[in-house]
């Protein structure tokens, strides 16, 4: 599954504006995968891969319990408008719900309208009360 993953990852780091590098990629899904920290799930038309969701398992403390963080999603150009993500959506979360976790969370760039669009018509709600920071170390 991970050479099937590798080019969608690739075109998902590229799409954020990161470099090229299939090499690291198969590398980094390889320990995800073989580690079982993350779950990655595949879209196919017939027997071409065009896109992927890849969901990190995690806690929350409010909630006092299980949580997945949908940390990529992504579906090549050429295949959006077909109902992909929406279908990668609903895995994500039928696997929350067989785990046990009560939320998923994603975080997606402020000018990402097409999938912000597609997030709330999947019945995801935008965060009006936390703020994201991060620390780059």
């Amino acid at each position: 599954m991970v050479e099937a993953v590798v080019p969608l990852f690739d075109a998902y780091r590229q799409f954020y504006g990161h470099p090229s590098c299939f090499e690291d990629a198969r590398k980094f899904l390889t320990e995800r995968l073989s580690k079982q920290q993350s779950v990655v799930f595949l879209a196919l038309e017939g027997n071409h891969a065009v896109g992927f969701a890849q969901l990190y398992p995690t806690f929350s403390s409010l909630l006092m319990s299980g949580a997945w963080i949908l940390n990529d999603l992504f579906v090549l150009p050429e295949a959006r408008g077909h109902g992909i993500g929406s279908i990668l959506l609903e895995e994500c979360r039928k696997l929350a719900t067989e785990t046990g976790a009560k939320e998923l969370s994603l975080e997606t760039m402020k000018t990402n309208l097409t999938a912000q669009r597609l997030y709330e018509a999947s019945g995801w709600k935008r965060d009006e009360i936390f703020c994201k920071y991060y620390l780059m170390v």
